[in-house]
């Protein structure tokens, strides 16, 4: 398997260096790969991100922690300068999959009001999902906001997983939780992340309006 291109290697490391720098070990390059350190990068500040969040479900018994946000995590700190990993992209994309999800799950119910403990495939439970997805994944083209594990986020509602709306509101929670979580490792990285949306959506925005 080919070895990526200097350049886009380098362009996607430079946090990792960046903190490596900043906390006076650069020694560690020395004998580990770039590869080693950015991989520790995301292991270390996903293990640490999803557990505080994990120690506060099972403190409070609420569902601050549920399968989306482990991508979510996985972007914040692989990619955290793309446009989709951006603070305003994963706090509303994540919203718009709620709302999406539980419109579909509310539709659902009003046809058929035991199918979420149905088993197996049924009818309800498929248009559900194909209208949540798909009004989710509308939605955040038309806003300019898109954040794939959103799309996780709204199936998880929408088949009735989870689906009281206070527990929406816990969700959401969750996910700005985790953002604010990942703002604090990647500044203190050394890294430009973005306190709410990521240079490129500004730059995008400004050309349109121009």
């Amino acid at each position: 398997m080919s070895r990526p291109h200097a350049g886009n290697w380098r362009s996607s490391f430079e946090h990792v260096d960046a903190l490596v720098t900043r906390m006076r070990l650069a020694w560690l390059l020395r004998h580990f790969s770039p590869r080693l350190a950015w991989a520790a990068y995301v292991g270390i500040n996903g293990f640490v991100t999803i557990g505080i969040l994990a120690l506060l479900a099972l403190v409070s018994g609420s569902p601050f922690l549920f399968p989306s946000l482990g991508p979510t995590a996985y972007m914040f700190f692989f990619a955290p300068m793309s446009e989709a990993s951006s603070p305003r992209n994963a706090v509303f994309g994540h919203a718009i999959g709620l709302i999406c999800g539980y419109g579909a799950f509310a539709l659902a119910m009003s046809h058929s009001p035991h199918f979420p403990m149905r088993a197996g495939i049924h009818v309800p439970g498929v248009l559900a999902a194909a209208l949540s997805l798909s009004a989710t994944g509308a939605l955040m083209v038309l806003f300019g906001v898109s954040h794939p594990p959103a799309g996780a986020t709204t199936l998880i509602v929408s088949l009735g997983i989870i689906s009281q709306p206070k527990d929406l509101v816990i969700i959401e929670v969750a996910v700005v939780l985790l953002t604010v979580q990942s703002l604090l490792i990647n500044r203190l990285a050394g890294l430009p992340y973005p306190l709410w949306r990521s240079q490129k959506s500004e730059t995008s925005v400004s050309q349109s309006n121009g």
